[in-house]
């Protein structure tokens, strides 16, 4: 039991991406101000955590390169280059593999993972335009959008081999698997809705459209197992859809093009990139408004931070 007069640990930094800036805004929690802004590749978008916990790494898709942090402290640890073109990024459950999706060179890559360098395994192209990936709990399936071929497609992760391709609304985006391991939520940037695919048997069937907002485009896991929280860019808004019975249940006001969300620890807040606001905003889930923005870079892409409700 730590002593009377220890003081609290102090929170881990909040890392919002700015795209257009080529740069990482690092935000104190606790005071609400930049501290930093830290610079990487051209066009950062997405971000992801190694499998051990140690670094952050930031994609630079129009860099070519991956910047690694330290999650806890923001110091820069390193950069690895000749990555081509890494939009979006995931590592398989199992840890073995490092996925990258192309996104305006039409093709995904396959790198193997020893913990410390990315090596290319395969580069399967898929087709026009892949956004946002997802790798299965067994790390047996890799799923992908197809922004702007309106499609899913499904690749087996053993042989890296495309094994379906299916039909989905307009512009799909972010997608995000059910805890149950049964459904994928995909995002229809181009619609107002969420569409739902069973993946329990056989390659991904429709099963439902969730009317959400319109932009619907990003997700984040509320971390109680059961709700899921879509950003709707054009309208301006996030809903909040419960799994079980695949309806929205509620929506919050998101200012200025919301796109990618974090989740605090305690799952009252959502800390929202506010894309054509260049704002970092926070949302109280219980009052049900935006409590407090933090001015960033251009065009806010991915947040991120390590304590965040379970996914």
């Amino acid at each position: 039991m730590p002593a009377a007069n220890t003081p609290p640990a102090k929170l881990p930094p909040i890392f919002v991406l700015n795209s257009l800036d080529a740069s990482v805004s690092v935000i104190d929690p606790e005071r609400w101000v930049e501290t930093q802004r830290i610079p990487t590749g051209k066009e950062p978008h997405h971000l992801y955590l190694t499998p051990d916990e140690k670094s952050l790494i930031v994609a630079n898709a129009l860099g070519d390169s991956l910047t690694f942090l330290d999650p806890r402290t923001a110091q820069v640890q390193r950069v690895v280059r000749d990555i081509s073109d890494p939009y979006h990024l995931r590592f398989s459950p199992d840890m073995k593999w490092l996925v990258t999706a192309a996104n305006r060179l039409d093709h995904i890559d396959f790198y193997r993972w020893d913990g410390q360098q990315p090596v290319l395994a395969k580069r399967v192209s898929t087709g026009k335009t892949p956004s946002h990936l997802w790798i299965d709990a067994r790390s047996a399936t890799l799923y992908s959008t197809m922004q702007d071929s309106d499609e899913l497609v499904a690749i087996d992760m053993a042989t890296q081999v495309i094994t379906a391709r299916v039909r989905t609304g307009a512009m799909p985006a972010d997608i995000y698997g059910s805890p149950d391991g049964k459904r994928l939520y995909i995002g229809l940037t181009g619609s107002d809705s969420v569409e739902v695919f069973d993946i329990s048997a056989g390659p991904p069937r429709n099963m439902a459209l969730i009317k959400t907002g319109k932009g619907a485009h990003a997700f984040r896991a509320a971390g109680d197992k059961r709700h899921l929280y879509v950003s709707n860019r054009v309208a301006n808004t996030i809903g909040k859809i419960d799994m079980q019975t695949q309806q929205l249940v509620d929506t919050y006001p998101a200012p200025g093009g919301p796109d990618c969300m974090e989740v605090s620890a305690d799952g009252r807040y959502i800390y929202l990139s506010s894309r054509w606001a260049r704002k970092l905003s926070v949302i109280d889930t219980v009052e049900k408004k935006v409590v407090r923005q933090v001015n960033v870079g251009k065009s806010p892409h991915g947040v991120w931070t390590l304590a965040h409700a379970p996914r």
